[in-house]
């Protein structure tokens, strides 16, 4: 990349919803591991829909094991910065959700399965925001959800004993093929943008991934707030100092349709439409 254009950032933003469960997100200094050294929160207050709209599973719960806070301490944080070759692959990487997110109010275990032992450890927050994770499957008294760690497709088992559940009615859809991003709400499109997205070289990846965190970095000139997803380069290990995470955010010049490292490069007006989108809320990118 020539030195006259501006860095483009790995990492990227966040959300909004509609009533109830309000979460005060501030998007901390913790934004330096991937975009380096001057990155500032965003501060945001995110509701979420109530939790009297998710289905729960009445059957008997599984027991979850023990795990000490030593123990619990030992194992890897489920991270953007982790790889963590032990968590279980999402076998439905296209496939829908029903819209629920979870967030755990203290540092939990993570497991393979439901009552298995854990294999790592999720952090309250994501790059200094509030940890919202979408909820892939459950099981009575457990969640799997998508993790934001490598490798891509990433999953957990949580127990929701300690964790909250809420809704998000946002989707966000990004056909690489039509290099479209679409934002879905309520089951609606309710906007559709033409969008620039990785080159052959640095693909942007595909599958069903999140919203981890928004972060406004002063020092980027490529674009005011950067959605930070829960999904990495697959061709990159590492960008700018950063571990390589994918984004969705714009940029000050006008892009050949496959032009940017994997991010997602996006008009003004939809990173501005994207910005009441809640953390956790579901992405699919397809070709």
């Amino acid at each position: 990349m020539s030195a006259d254009r501006p860095a483009e950032p790995a990492a990227r933003h966040q959300q909004g919803l509609t009533v109830t469960v309000i979460v005060v997100l501030l998007l901390a200094a913790a934004a330096a591991l991937i975009f380096g050294r001057g990155a500032t929160p965003q501060l945001r207050a995110v509701p979420h829909s109530s939790t009297s709209q998710i289905p729960v599973d009445t059957s008997p719960p599984i027991p979850v094991p023990f795990v000490s806070a030593q123990q619990l301490a030992k194992l890897p944080a489920a991270t953007t910065d982790a790889t963590i070759a032990a968590a279980p692959h999402d076998a439905h990487r296209g496939d829908d959700t029903a819209g629920v997110v979870a967030h755990n109010r203290q540092p939990v275990a993570v497991f393979a399965t439901a009552g298995a032992r854990p294999f790592a450890r999720l952090p309250v927050t994501q790059l200094g925001a509030d940890t919202w994770l979408p909820v892939i499957g459950q099981q009575a008294g457990w969640v799997q959800v998508l993790l934001p760690s490598r490798p891509n497709g990433s999953t957990g088992w949580l127990s929701t004993d300690q964790i909250t559940l809420a809704r998000s009615n946002d989707e966000i859809r990004i056909h690489l093929g039509a290099n479209q991003l679409q934002l879905v709400r309520g089951g609606r499109i309710t906007g559709s943008w033409t969008v620039s997205t990785g080159t052959d070289r640095t693909p942007t990846p595909t599958g069903r991934t999140f919203l981890l965190a928004v972060i406004r970095d002063p020092q980027q000139t490529s674009s005011p707030l950067i959605y930070t997803l829960g999904t990495h380069s697959t061709a990159l290990d590492t960008y700018a100092g950063g571990p390589g995470t994918v984004g969705i955010h714009t940029w000050p010049t006008a892009s050949a349709p496959r032009a940017s490292h994997g991010c997602i490069r996006v008009p003004a007006a939809a990173l501005r439409a994207i910005a009441p989108v809640p953390l956790g809320s579901l992405i699919r990118i397809d070709r």
